[in-house]
């Protein structure tokens, strides 16, 4: 019995240090753009087979959007098409901007990212994230000058509630960046997340501390439809996505 335990215990071992070795070659590979190149591919090629539609909403940035599986029911009947990839951070997003939003002249552009960007082994500041979120408006306001731009805010978070502080300092300066421009808006979905000590719920995650769970996309969804509805309306240019 006893070196059933030991060999338990030795597996477990083994298997932590081999989550935690291929969490920090992901942590490093990851920031170099290229590392996506294919999700950026597969997006080319959803757009090729299905084109965008007038006045589609393009949602993008990092895992959290990629992981909403169920966004094209929350958001309906406004027309979305889901960009998210990756772990990526504002500067990927910056870096594919023109192939993610390129073609087809979306009505808006709905962006999370900053997360990663702001997690402790980057070593990026608030700044780094502004200046890159300012550069991403840049290329879609060249792209597409009447195209909306939504900043869903940095969400607190178990995993990374020791950079809260950071990634709130990076939400205000978008806000106030955002002021400027009557195309941008931010949505602040800390609300959804907060419970009424100030902290994250425990209830919106997964696992992880760190991705949303039902719950969370249930939270997020009462607060970014509504907006959008309000801003896009259900317009004639709007394809309807009721079920």
């Amino acid at each position: 019995m006893k070196r059933i335990v030991i060999a338990v215990i030795a597996l477990v071992v083994l298997l932590a240090g081999g989550g935690y070795g291929w969490l920090c070659w992901y942590g490093a590979a990851s920031q170099d753009p290229t590392f996506f190149e294919s999700d950026i591919q597969a997006f080319e090629e959803e757009d090729r087979i299905r084109p965008l539609a007038p006045g589609t909403v393009l949602f993008t940035g990092s895992s959290s959007i990629r992981l909403w599986s169920t966004l094209e029911q929350d958001m309906a009947p406004l027309a979305v098409r889901n960009r998210g990839f990756g772990g990526s951070q504002m500067s990927h997003v910056v870096h594919f901007a023109e192939r993610i939003v390129g073609g087809g002249g979306p009505a808006a552009v709905v962006v999370y990212a900053g997360d990663n960007d702001l997690d402790v082994r980057t070593g990026k500041t608030a700044e780094v994230v502004r200046d890159d979120f300012q550069e991403l408006v840049r290329v879609v306001n060249r792209l597409h000058p009447e195209t909306r731009i939504y900043y869903l805010t940095i969400k607190p978070s178990r995993l990374r509630w020791d950079r809260w502080p950071e990634m709130e300092r990076a939400n205000q300066m978008i806000q106030a960046f955002a002021e400027s421009d009557p195309r941008l808006a931010v949505i602040d979905i800390g609300p959804a997340i907060l419970g009424p000590d100030g902290t994250p719920r425990d209830d919106v995650f997964l696992f992880d501390g760190l991705h949303l769970n039902a719950t969370g996309y249930e939270g997020w969804t009462a607060i970014v439809r509504p907006v959008l509805l309000r801003d896009l309306g259900r317009g004639s240019s709007l394809p309807s996505t009721d079920r």
